[in-house]
């Protein structure tokens, strides 16, 4: 993983956190569907970008990377957060953790460029 690939990573995973703690501030439209759902999308959105910090072997295959990144928030709210975190289930709280991951799949592919990530 190059310099730059890191730091995309890692300003997107803090995006990610920064939205799931502004959220209990959000006031604005739509404040129930925010307040019910931002934290699952943010995270799913960072788990992503930090699954790829892991293993070459998935991190070169971005489609196996979100697999591994929908399994793991899915796994987290199917087990009532591992049994470790507090988590109100709702199966609206799975597709949501689907887009998260998606939006962060195609932001990966759209800045791929730019973290010279195809160049050896």
């Amino acid at each position: 993983m190059t310099k730059n690939q890191k730091i995309r990573n890692v300003s997107f995973i803090l995006l990610g956190v920064i939205l799931l703690v502004l959220k209990q501030k959000y006031s604005g439209p739509y404040i129930e569907i925010v307040k019910s759902y931002l934290g699952n999308f943010s995270i799913s959105f960072a788990v992503y970008f930090i699954v790829q910090f892991n293993d070459h072997l998935w991190k070169t295959n971005k489609v196996i990377t979100a697999i591994i990144a929908i399994v793991v928030v899915s796994l987290f709210e199917l087990t009532n957060g591992f049994g470790v975190m507090t988590n109100v289930y709702d199966k609206i709280d799975l597709l949501v953790n689907l887009a998260g991951v998606l939006l962060a799949l195609v932001l990966d592919s759209l800045t791929a460029r730019f973290t010279l990530e195809n160049k050896p």
